[in-house]
């Protein structure tokens, strides 16, 4: 079990945050986690500002589904991002290129 929680992750992701790399960027990804800890969050990026919300949106960009575990364990680093998305364990619907892009505007938010 990872030590961190599907809570603490959501409100780290504000401070990791890089602002100056998204210039331009207006998307909304939402969340759908399952298991322990599992929930609907989605993230809006506009005017270079991240909102995190509870809960869900009817038009989202990008769509990532995954069991809380495995998110917890890309984040922290013990399980490698491409290897979970190619045995289905983070799957998304929409545009794919969208979350590589996305990926690069956070520092680690578990550091």
């Amino acid at each position: 079990m990872t030590e961190y929680s599907i809570q603490t992750l959501m409100d780290k992701l504000i401070n990791s945050f890089q602002p100056e790399k998204a210039a331009g960027i207006d998307v909304t990804v939402q969340f759908h986690l399952s298991g322990e800890q599992g929930g609907d969050w989605y993230a809006t990026i506009r005017d270079q500002k991240l909102v995190v919300t509870p809960g869900t949106t009817p038009s989202p960009n990008l769509l990532l589904s995954a069991d809380t575990k495995d998110v917890l364990d890309v984040v922290s680093g013990r399980l490698n991002p491409m290897q979970a998305y190619m045995q289905g364990r983070v799957q998304f619907k929409g545009d794919i290129g969208l979350a590589m892009k996305l990926m690069n505007l956070f520092k680690n938010p578990m550091k």
